[in-house]
């Protein structure tokens, strides 16, 4: 499994028994790569109402009027309506409160609580921390690369899902904000100790370029918050003159789709990026004029690739733009739409799906890579170094 970046998950899931943790990740970006592209997300919830297709406006009334009777019953509307999405059968439908829903606007925007640790679950099961963000609370407690996170908070990790781990990390936004401590696990070598941190509100640095030894230029992207894909487009920008390009998108859990659209801009002179629907209103997304059509370009994948991350590979590839290395991605997409429910509370139910630049679906099904290789190896980078190579001028 490769690297997925804590601090870009949601710290907790209302979702009733339809969804567990290990879809955590996609509800960050998942869930938020399907609001309507082109709209603002912070003034959907009370206006997409009254807006709303028929299907997802009766679906919509279901969810609110449970919440209603909860509330008139002095219990949880929040419960109560997790319970009706459980009863829909909406694999991607979810419930938050007021303040998880500001949350995950937060994230959406670049913002977070948290540590500043990045992760992996290594094969044998253990956790290792991949990176350590400048500044952050690990970084200041002298945590590094490398090192082994065994438990968080008492509780061991090793084994789990990331995304668990990171729900675990995280805490509960409402009882755990900013300024509360998490005690960590570690190990080093034959060093084991544990370090009390205090969680802190940060930022994100979702696209990170560095360029190998041998002169190959690697574009990370993690996520796409607000204004990633602007900063896709200046790095690659900055690249010479027909030098190949690696946009490794491994562990990619998704994001707002304008900004993936954006970023496809970089390497596409317009034209159709995805098509997707809304209750069987069919919409199209295309990208600006005037992108890099002939730098040689791989894209690396692997199944932490979700939801707006599938939706600009799959445009890359049904474009014949790039070539797709590594494994089959996740398969998360599908368009949700937010609406406010009694209480305050927050419910985004499943409307449409996306469909890439040929036709094909991606919920539940992923994209393909054109050449399979294991992405959690070291040497993926040398095979997209290799395959770059083939495709013409490179450095």
């Amino acid at each position: 499994m490769s690297g997925r970046d804590l601090f870009c998950q949601p710290r907790r899931v209302r979702h009733g028994a339809a969804l567990t943790l290990v879809f955590a990740s996609v509800l960050v970006a998942g869930a938020a790569s399907g609001s309507l592209p082109g709209t603002d997300r912070k003034s959907e919830p009370g206006t997409a109402r009254s807006a709303a297709p028929a299907g997802q406006q009766a679906r919509h009334d279901d969810v609110a009027r449970a919440a209603a009777e909860a509330m008139a019953d002095g219990k949880s509307p929040v419960e109560a309506a997790e319970r009706a999405v459980s009863r829909s059968g909406d694999r991607w439908g979810a419930v938050y409160s007021e303040g998880e829903y500001e949350e995950l606007e937060d994230a959406l925007d670049g913002r977070y609580t948290g540590v500043g640790l990045s992760a992996r679950r290594e094969r044998d099961g253990r956790i290792e921390v991949t990176r350590v963000r400048s500044g952050s609370p690990a970084a200041d407690a002298g945590i590094r690369e490398g090192d082994r996170l065994r438990s968080v908070d008492g509780e061991r990790v090793d084994g789990r899902p990331v995304t668990e781990v990171v729900s675990i990390l995280r805490g509960d936004g409402e009882r755990e904000p900013a300024g509360t401590a998490v005690r960590l696990g570690l190990e080093r070598g034959t060093r084991a100790w544990t370090e009390t941190v205090r969680r802190a509100r940060l930022s994100t640095d979702p696209v990170t370029v560095r360029t190998l030894a041998d002169g190959l230029t690697v574009v990370k992207v993690t996520s796409f918050t607000k204004g990633v894909g602007e900063q896709v487009r200046e790095a690659v920008a900055r690249v010479p003159s027909g030098a190949g390009v690696v946009l490794d998108l491994r562990g990619n859990s998704g994001g707002l789709v304008t900004e993936a659209v954006t970023a496809a801009s970089a390497f596409l002179d317009g034209g159709l990026v995805a098509t997707y629907d809304v209750d069987g209103d069919q919409r199209a997304l295309h990208a600006e004029a005037g992108g890099d059509t002939t730098r040689p370009l791989v894209a690396l994948v692997d199944g932490g690739t979700m939801s707006a991350a599938e939706l600009l590979t799959g445009a890359l590839q049904d474009r014949g733009r790039a070539v797709v290395l590594g494994s089959r991605t996740f398969g998360k997409g599908s368009v949700q739409m937010p609406s406010r429910l009694p209480g305050g509370s927050v419910a985004e139910l499943t409307v449409g799906h996306y469909r890439t630049p040929s036709g094909r679906g991606v919920d539940g099904t992923g994209i393909t890579p054109d050449l399979e290789v294991d992405p959690a190896d070291p040497g993926a980078l040398a095979r997209a170094r290799t395959v770059l190579s083939g495709l013409g001028p490179t450095a």
